[in-house]
């Protein structure tokens, strides 16, 4: 690393506090990585995200006061522009459809191995996907028993622009950043988006989401 490299900010959230010592103690071994503040619940970390204004923060989902789908929500309600990673223990449908659309950019389990985490971080820093294996095949399941014959248009009937914004759909990016990226107007990405939708016979950027990774348009390992 360089010097004139920028560190990635860091926000642990978890109500166990040897959690959040154990992650920081190996998220600190890596000189591109800057822990920058721990929160013991969602309430916390929602101030803490503001104050400190991390580029990452990893979230536990239950917690006390607020819990960490809610306090994703409100996250992005703020326009805060820290990236979500859902790190927890839970594989229920009640606590990973809720948070990918409250806005997490990544669902990882607990069992994540410290060099894979690291990884995540970097690439949801980048503004790719990251999902565990069992949350990835948990997701392709979800849209294969919703799937309408609409929804199979096969990704050869998209348009080159409109893969573009699908991936960065996929990778958590807002309409402004879409817009950034592809140097067109926040109302020209509202449209792709909308027409893709229709197109694919889906209802949200979530199933979007899904249909990226189904499809190979992102990353999910």
């Amino acid at each position: 690393m360089t010097e004139q490299t920028e560190k990635i900010k860091v926000l642990i959230v978890d109500d166990h506090q040897v959690v959040r010592q154990g992650l920081r103690t190996f998220l600190e071994l890596h000189e591109d990585i800057a822990v920058v503040g721990e929160a013991g619940d969602g309430m916390t970390a929602v101030e803490m995200a503001r104050q400190l204004e991390p580029d990452v923060v990893l979230m536990d989902l239950v917690m006390p006061r607020l819990d960490g789908i809610a306090a994703t929500r409100e996250l992005k309600s703020k326009g805060l522009p820290a990236k979500v990673i859902a790190l927890t223990s839970f594989t229920e449908d009640d606590k990973v459809f809720p948070a990918i659309q409250a806005g997490a950019s990544s669902y990882l389990l607990k069992d994540v191995s410290p060099d894979d985490l690291v990884e995540a971080i970097r690439a949801v820093h980048r503004g790719e996907a990251r999902l565990h294996p069992d949350i990835a095949h948990k997701l392709m399941e979800q849209v294969a028993h919703q799937a309408s014959p609409a929804s199979a248009a096969p990704v050869e009937h998209l348009t080159e622009r409109e893969r573009e914004v699908i991936r960065l759909v996929a990778q958590g990016r807002s309409n402004a950043e879409i817009a950034q990226a592809l140097i067109i107007s926040d109302k020209t990405v509202k449209t792709h988006i909308s027409n893709v939708l229709s197109k694919l016979g889906l209802q949200d950027r979530t199933q979007l989401a899904i249909y990226a990774i189904k499809n190979g348009l992102v990353d999910s390992r």
